[in-house]
């Protein structure tokens, strides 16, 4: 490969043969293979026979001239949105239904707790036959409360709650175009270009914690696990950069 320092798609493999690849690939406990290789720009993949395990391993590179190596995404970051100009009185109109709508959720108060959220957002997710979830749980909307409630009340106004929704909606528009068997979930490989799509840029550490903390059993990721995890990294940035008042990309935390 060359010049390409970003998570290679599968396409790249399908249409790139490697150059060198160990003999025998077995299960076995270790499997080691020795390659001598023209100078080039090459991206070394060591693997496990079967997916989703984890192992060490060992790889030694020797060259008779100063070789560069790094591990691929290995820098953090996250792509701040630019506002989309949009027709006022189109805006005017759809703001106007939205707010009928949020009355007759949030009640006199006009404002939404976390058992109102969910109660809202289980009922939308439910019309959609093709998201496989088991419902937003409580503790899953006070976290999108905290996230999205700027004025400390512990619960959402109509101006909060506009954001999460159009949140929700952008997430839901990405959720759907990786799920491209209509499964209602999406697997952790697509995982990983889905939070990169969403303007968040992470470490392979991060993509395995996610996976870890998110996918089931058979490494699939539901809607509601897949929202969730949104709203987390969004808060972490969030938070971090409400920190980082230089902007050097460093904080300094008490205990």
């Amino acid at each position: 490969m060359h010049g390409n320092k970003q998570h290679l798609q599968k396409d790249f493999f399908l249409y790139n043969a490697s150059k060198a690849r160990s003999k025998t690939y077995i299960n076995m406990r270790e499997v080691s293979q020795r390659f001598r290789l023209p100078p080039s720009e090459y991206v070394i993949v060591p693997s496990t026979y079967e997916p989703h395990q984890e192992g060490e391993f060992i790889l030694r590179v020797f060259s008779e001239k100063r070789n560069l190596s790094e591990e691929v995404e290995n820098t953090i970051s996250v792509d701040r949105p630019v506002p989309q100009p949009g027709s006022s009185d189109q805006e005017s109109e759809e703001q106007q239904q939205f707010r009928n709508i949020f009355k007759q959720i949030a009640g006199d108060d006009m404002e939404i707790c976390a058992d109102e959220l969910k109660k809202v957002l289980n009922t939308v997710v439910n019309k959609h036959k093709d998201l496989k979830t088991h419902g937003f749980t409580l503790e899953s909307c006070r976290s999108m409360i905290a996230l999205m409630d700027t004025d400390g009340s512990g619960k959402l106004n109509l101006q909060e709650f506009h954001h999460l929704w159009n949140k929700i909606k952008a997430w839901q528009k990405i959720f759907k175009h990786y799920d491209t068997d209509q499964s209602g979930t999406i697997n952790s490989y697509e995982m990983r270009n889905a939070v990169n799509d969403a303007g968040f840029h992470l470490n392979n550490q991060l993509y395995d914690i996610i996976t870890m903390r998110y996918a089931d059993k058979h490494m699939n990721i539901d809607f509601d696990s897949f929202i969730c995890c949104f709203v987390r990294l969004e808060g972490m940035f969030r938070a971090f950069h409400a920190f980082d008042k230089d902007g050097d990309g460093i904080i300094k935390l008490n205990v």
